[in-house]
């Protein structure tokens, strides 16, 4: 046998039994057999590389793994209810007053680390949007997810909810990722390149969409109310939002913590953004039923064009189809916002900040303040009538 060897074989069994013994057992196949003098050089690399692979899957598997997802949305949306639906926890939710935190946990099997998803939710709408730069960081931007909550009960202050926190959302996430580049560009790279991966590059639309940054999901909540809406009205919503989710790459789903098939539904997508379990491959745009579209499995084929006669359409002055659909939507539900300040609530007052130190200290200083206000008061009544006086 060793006479039917050609010189090199020869020269490469003498250099394995060389070799020291913790080398060779280390250079060993997945299956555990040791090489054979008929193995070339190669052979060996890709056992030892498959070996090594094997062995650092082995070693994430036993670390623990961190995700974050950003909600934001509709004031008094549902926010906070869906969040403590997906963490089990039965608490009765209050309202979020500026930026919230918290924490859920999951085990990936049986003798592992468990996994930690951290929960950020931003309160008051549109009012407190520049609280965005806060949970999007340097530090969490690779895994970073971001679900907006808007109430399809309000469809007049949709388009511009939606619109606002998506632009300054947006805006927070560019600038955090230009930080990121100048120190590492590949990461900016990859987070780029996977905005586009639920999108097939044969898709017919791959030229005509625009994703956001990072991962979205749009849900439109207290779905039982929009059932009850004109049969038309219900129909131009659900298309204007299947386009704006579309638009963006995002996943579209709508909830009511009133039906358990949207509740599952929603804790699919949910798994999916804070643990990387699978993402549902199920989709529904039937308009007298709940949507549940995840990202790219859309067209603007199927989609339709906006509801509009031809002719409104060609007499519409619009920049990009956004736009287009921004106007034709706001056609028949114009934006009714009046303030967004009439209904802020003082932190000073609510109930579930409440910290009696502080607010005898408060009470106090609020009192001599008042006080300090009427003797003011009452020294430029008493330079009034001294220059009258004169």
């Amino acid at each position: 046998h060793r006479q039917s060897q050609c010189p090199w074989q020869r020269g490469l069994g003498r250099w394995w039994s060389r070799r020291p013994r913790e080398q060779q057992q280390r250079a060993v196949g997945s299956v555990g057999t040791m090489p054979r003098l008929s193995d070339t050089l190669w052979d060996i690399a890709v056992a030892e590389v498959s070996k090594n692979s094997e062995e650092k899957e082995n070693e994430e598997d036993l670390e623990t793994r961190e995700r974050s997802v950003f909600f934001l949305g509709s004031k008094s949306g549902g926010k906070t209810t869906i969040i403590l639906r997906f963490l089990d926890r039965d608490e009765v939710s209050k309202p979020t007053l500026a930026l919230e935190y918290t924490f859920g946990r999951r085990s990936r099997g049986h003798n592992t680390p468990k996994d930690i998803s951290h929960f950020w939710e931003l309160g008051g709408g549109t009012l407190l949007s520049d609280l965005a730069q806060i949970p999007i960081t340097v530090d969490n931007i690779r895994t970073l997810s971001v679900v907006l909550v808007l109430d399809l009960s309000k469809p007049n202050d949709l388009w511009q909810t939606m619109e606002k926190l998506l632009t300054v959302t947006k805006n927070h996430i560019n600038k955090t990722m230009n930080e990121l580049g100048k120190k590492d560009s590949i990461n900016i790279n990859e987070i780029k390149q996977r905005s586009w991966k639920n999108l097939q590059k044969n898709h017919p639309d791959w030229e005509l969409v625009d994703p956001f940054p990072l991962p979205l999901v749009i849900i439109g909540s207290k779905y039982d109310i929009l059932q009850n809406f004109e049969s038309e009205k219900r129909k131009v919503i659900c298309k204007t939002l299947r386009f704006v989710a579309h638009y963006y790459g995002a996943s579209l789903l709508f909830y009511s913590s009133k039906s358990e098939t949207t509740v599952s539904k929603l804790r699919t997508v949910l798994n999916n953004l804070a643990f990387g379990t699978d993402r549902s491959k199920t989709i529904s745009v039937e308009y007298n039923k709940p949507l549940f579209v995840p990202a790219g499995m859309d067209s603007l084929s199927q989609i339709g064009s906006p509801p509009a006669t031809e002719v409104d359409l060609g007499k519409i002055n619009a920049r990009n189809p956004i736009d287009l659909w921004k106007k034709v939507y706001e056609r028949l539900f114009p934006c009714e916002s009046t303030g967004e300040f009439k209904d802020i609530m003082d932190p000073a007052k609510v109930p579930q900040y409440a910290e009696p130190e502080v607010d005898v200290m408060r009470t106090q200083k609020d009192q001599e303040l008042e006080q300090y206000k009427r003797n003011a008061s009452k020294s430029w009544k008493e330079m009034e009538f001294d220059m009258h006086g004169r």
